[in-house]
């Protein structure tokens, strides 16, 4: 329990940080960057759609939506290209951000999955082995731990 208290504190300064948060992306990350602007371009267009007005001011928004669509070019999990310390941190930072994808996320799919299977929905390209995520051979790749 006390560590799970001290994961949201952790989070809560980060999702407070977003200066430090931008700043601090991983330097390959930010080098894969330049080849892959359309890519960041649709990722941070679909984090603004689904951002909360009322979390910050919106450039703000958009700094904390360029730096999870840049970090999410990484070949990591999603909170560790974001040097966060774990994923319950970044669901903290999505939650004040970004209410309106935890609500979508049904079954608590990992982030970066969940990001790039909306966009694939959005381009009707169909990226899933099956019709269906309980019956998937891949299920632990999207939904298992993130270690």
């Amino acid at each position: 329990m006390a560590e799970a208290a001290e994961a949201a504190e952790a989070a809560e300064r980060n999702t407070m940080g977003t200066r430090e948060l931008v700043l601090d992306l991983h330097p390959a990350v930010r080098a894969r960057r330049a080849t892959r602007d359309d890519e960041v371009a649709d990722l941070v267009a679909l984090l603004l759609e689904h951002a909360d007005p009322a979390a910050g001011p919106r450039g703000e928004t958009r700094r904390v939506a360029l730096t999870i669509a840049v970090a999410s070019l990484g070949d990591n999990h999603l909170w560790q290209d974001l040097r966060l310390a774990s994923r319950a941190e970044l669901s903290a930072l999505m939650r004040r951000w970004f209410p309106a994808l935890v609500a979508r996320n049904h079954g608590d799919m990992k982030w970066k999955k969940f990001l790039y299977r909306l966009l694939c929905e959005r381009e009707e390209i169909l990226i899933c082995k099956s019709p269906s995520c309980a019956v998937c051979s891949d299920r632990g790749e999207c939904f298992g731990a993130e270690d």
